[in-house]
């Protein structure tokens, strides 16, 4: 008898330490997003890509991003799709490796093509990468983000 109350005992307290852990208050850390300090650097968050939305297929369109050549530049290309006439604007948004920032639109016919001023890669920013967003809106006024990619400079050889 004295032995079954004893395991009873050590399985309550274990079940109450259990309990204890699972119901306590756990602290959250929120951050948010700043864009470059006036020192000049930029913050780790403008240069993170973040999830992009998914268009559903009756008005998806592409956005294709190239890759940067060795002189900084990086093509957007307008490819289309089936919600090509249903598009209002496309707009592009580049964050630099040094924290600044151009903004560009983007025509809304096949092939369009638009050429942004990354960084080149000279100095201290040799192997850094640029930050291209780009947001599509639609004649509904609903906005898309379809891409949110890196590119790096590429060095010669």
């Amino acid at each position: 008898m004295k032995a079954s109350a004893f395991i009873a005992i050590i399985f309550l307290i274990c079940v109450a330490v259990a309990l204890a852990g699972c119901t306590s208050s756990q602290s959250t850390v929120t951050t948010s997003g700043s864009t470059a300090g006036s020192s000049g650097t930029p913050s780790s968050s403008s240069l993170t890509t973040s999830p992009t939305d998914v268009m559903p297929d009756n008005i998806a369109v592409t956005v294709t991003v190239g890759e940067k050549d060795y002189l900084g530049k990086i093509p957007v290309t307008f490819e289309g799709g089936q919600g090509q006439v249903n598009v209002k604007k496309i707009d592009i948004t580049l964050t630099r490796a040094d924290g600044s920032t151009q903004t560009a639109t983007l025509g809304s016919n096949k092939g369009d093509i638009f050429n942004l001023d990354g960084t080149r890669g000279s100095g201290s920013l040799t192997g850094q990468a640029d930050r291209v967003q780009v947001s599509v809106t639609m004649n509904n006024g609903q906005t898309y983000k379809i891409v949110d990619v890196l590119r790096e400079y590429r060095t010669r050889g």
